[in-house]
């Protein structure tokens, strides 16, 4: 009985509209970008930072700054030129010169089961570069661009580590090209920490923990290098540099993905006893960079599911026994759930997906002969932008059908 399945990709588009008078644009051949200048001061006794955004160069290009606020994390705002509150907004009007925003920013981030996603102590801090900066909205002259820095300051004894490429003045270059402002992301990592480095492929890998915690880090980094050549071949357009953090309690005991970059909580194992891996899990999030639209989650989560499975029996890490053992498994997890049309998957409900993307699989491949599959459709997503839907999803299938 062939599965017909419904996923749609949702285009997005990030364009900022002034209500205020714009600044005329100059001639094509005077346009050079305009820098922002990211300075962030941790003060681990406060658990905050202190964030300056700073317009270095040809500030004039810049109409406004629209950031999204939180009032429970951010506080202290000042600025040079004009800056107005509306409701959770702040909207910033830059000057001509000396353009600068100020603000404070609480760096612990607490979940509902008491566990923490961003923590600091007075020996090292995790957390993610989007809390450092909130979302923005900027609009700017056409045919300009943004350049970004990041510089981080810390106590004397503290190292950091990002995703981004590092400069010898030991800033960071923040540069995104799928975002129209360059805003740091994914996380960040400082303190007195240990750390692997590694070329893997075409990825720049990077392993990353506070000392005295028992993390294996030489563990990952050969883990990776068995596995990461089969995630490489599967998306062709994997990252070329991959941060890799982990820490133990009181950190979420999970694992959480993030632009170019994941968390480990230290007590999860590469490899559990059911056949699955979380940092496979995680890394497929990373290699899609997707999201997921209403009702669409278990796509995204069952997608990681399956490929966590995939990598490792490609690869050669998991038997073809153990393999299917993990299907199985899953397989009978996944009854417990009535239905896919949820707003988010979990357990039993990715579980579920699993066997429904199998059999998907094993239908592209019987009626393309064997010269097509999963893999094909998966790779469509990873390149497409905006939110996966069952619409979207449904339409690369029938492409690859065809």
């Amino acid at each position: 009985m062939r599965i017909a399945l419904t996923v749609a990709l949702i285009a997005t588009a990030l364009c900022g509209c002034s209500l205020l008078q714009p600044r005329p644009a100059p001639p094509e051949a005077q346009r050079p970008a305009f820098t922002i200048f990211y300075t962030a001061w941790v003060k681990p006794d406060e658990k905050i930072a202190t964030v300056k955004i700073r317009l270095s160069e040809n500030p004039e290009w810049v109409n406004w700054m629209r950031f999204y606020i939180d009032p429970a994390r951010h506080s202290g705002l000042l600025s040079s030129g004009q800056l107005s509150m509306q409701g959770n907004e702040a909207l910033w009007t830059p000057p001509d010169e000396d353009a600068w925003l100020q603000y404070d920013v609480q760096l612990e981030s607490q979940r509902s089961n008491g566990r923490y996603d961003g923590y600091i102590t007075a020996d090292w801090a995790l957390f993610r570069a989007d809390d450092l900066v909130p979302p923005v909205r900027t609009d700017f002259k056409d045919g300009t661009q943004s350049k970004a820095k990041l510089e981080i300051n810390v106590p004397q004894s503290w190292s950091v580590v990002t995703r981004y490429p590092q400069y010898t003045s030991g800033r960071f270059k923040v540069d995104d090209d799928d975002r129209l402002i360059d805003r740091p992301t994914g996380w960040l990592l400082m303190g007195e920490i240990g750390t692997r480095r590694e070329t893997i492929g075409g990825t720049k890998v990077t392993v990353s923990a506070p000392v005295d915690q028992g993390i294996k880090r030489m563990d990952m980094i050969a883990f990776l290098r068995w596995t990461l050549p089969t995630m490489q071949e599967l998306f062709p357009e994997f990252p070329e540099r991959l941060l890799i953090v982990s820490a133990d309690d009181p950190m979420w005991r999970g694992a959480l993905s993030a632009p170019n970059s994941l968390y480990l909580h230290a007590d999860r194992p590469m490899i559990s006893g059911n056949g699955t891996s979380t940092m496979i899990h995680e890394l497929v999030h990373v290699a899609m960079s997707a999201s997921s639209g209403p009702k669409a989650d278990w796509i995204v989560e069952g997608l990681a599911e399956y490929y966590s499975l995939e990598v490792l029996h490609r690869s050669g890490t998991l038997s073809t026994e153990r393999y299917e053992a993990a299907h199985r498994a899953l397989a009978e997890w996944g009854a417990e759930a009535e239905s896919l049309d949820v707003d988010r998957s979990h357990g039993p409900i990715t579980a579920k997906a699993v066997g429904r993307l199998r059999a998907i699989d094993a239908e592209i491949r019987e009626r393309s002969g064997g010269e097509r599959s999963l893999d094909d459709v998966v790779r469509g997503l990873a390149t497409m932008d905006g939110d996966i839907t069952r619409e979207a999803f449904d339409a690369l299938v029938e492409s690859v059908l065809l």
